[in-house]
């Protein structure tokens, strides 16, 4: 099948094709994971507005079939073939087709050295003292971790109210400056 739309879901003990009528080709099978797939084969390549509404029409179908927890993947197009790679000898010949791939373009340093080790700044990461750490230069120029968050804590941000009163709390329109805890944390919520 060079195009298709798969549904994945928990593994079925007895999966039922989907309307023959509608998908005519059509293919149940179990992945490496354990789940069931529904793989349909397409007649074309849909665009991005297309495999959208075929994906929600298709959602809407499985609802009613009284499946509820699923994914739907829409094949992509232009997928390239392992014989589409190619191997430069130097670096002028990839800069020539491709041009420069990244540049730092707020000239902030992405790596500093914290204590003898190299660090990622601005990068926030599960902490050791608290629940998240973050490494930042402060106004002098030197690095420094910013400690923030309360171990143990679930977090519940998705409580609008909660959310609304922590922000306010904490004085989150103004959260100051970056190498401060209250930064970090306005910045999780």
């Amino acid at each position: 099948m060079e195009h298709f739309i798969r549904v994945v879901m928990e593994k079925q003990k007895e999966p039922k094709l989907l309307d023959e009528s509608i998908f005519k080709s059509q293919e149940i099978y179990e992945s490496a994971q354990g789940a069931t797939v529904f793989q349909i084969e397409l007649p074309k390549q849909l665009s991005e507005h297309e495999s959208d509404e075929y994906a929600a029409n298709l959602a809407n179908m499985m609802f009613e079939a009284g499946y509820s927890d699923f994914d739907i993947e829409v094949s992509a197009g232009d997928e390239l073939d392992e014989t589409d790679e190619v191997t430069y000898e130097d670096d002028d010949e990839f800069y020539e087709d491709y041009g420069v791939m990244w540049y730092n373009e707020d000239d902030q340093i992405d790596e500093a050295e914290y204590q003898g080790r190299n660090v990622k700044l601005g990068k926030p990461m599960a902490g050791d003292v608290k629940k998240f750490k973050v490494y930042v230069k402060n106004p002098n120029g030197n690095v420094v971790k910013v400690n923030f968050g309360q171990k143990g804590v679930k977090i519940k941000k998705s409580n609008p109210a909660r959310r609304r009163s922590f922000r306010a709390r904490h004085n989150c329109d103004n959260p100051g400056p970056r190498h401060k805890a209250r930064y970090w944390s306005c910045r999780k919520w």
